[in-house]
């Protein structure tokens, strides 16, 4: 079964993505000479508690229970640097954030939305990309970010049984 199925999978253990994304992202804010902060850290790790896209205000009770500040600002502030950083990407379809399985490969957020249970799972679209590029350029248009969002049925619930 491969990463992309798993995540689709109900019983699939999401503590190897934690610590696989906790680690890329310790090693990456070394090498850039960037604070991975506990808040920071937190919230990584809480959006990979699930293959399901998370919204700000979703994250406000576990920086709570951490002890730390949980205001909006504090949470939408981790957020946005774990967004430069490449660790996580915004589901603008959802106005939720999901981690990122490769952030240190630049690359152009593609993904498969179940519109039942919400699982999400990023797939390689770079044909998609260079379509729209050369698209782009026959109008004169110059393409700064790309994000495909694809609302659909993951296998389980294809089968009606909602995760």
């Amino acid at each position: 079964m491969t990463n992309k199925q798993l995540a689709f999978h109900p019983e699939h253990d999401h503590s190897g993505c934690i610590e696989h994304a906790l680690e890329d992202a310790r090693s990456l804010c070394k090498k850039r000479n960037l604070r991975f902060t506990p808040i920071r850290e937190l919230v990584l790790k809480t959006i990979w508690q699930s293959h399901k896209p998370l919204g700000a205000y979703e994250l406000l009770p576990t920086l709570a229970e951490a002890g730390f500040n949980s205001a909006p600002p504090t949470v939408y502030r981790a957020l946005e640097f774990l967004q430069e950083q490449g660790l996580v990407h915004r589901i603008a379809l959802l106005n939720a954030f999901i981690g990122c399985p490769h952030p240190n490969d630049h690359h152009e957020g593609s993904f498969l939305i179940c519109k039942t249970c919400n699982n999400t799972v990023e797939i390689e679209t770079g044909n998609i990309s260079k379509a729209i590029n050369e698209q782009a350029s026959q109008v004169g248009f110059q393409p700064e970010q790309q994000s495909v969002e694809v609302l659909g049925l993951c296998p389980t619930c294809q089968k009606g049984n909602t995760a």
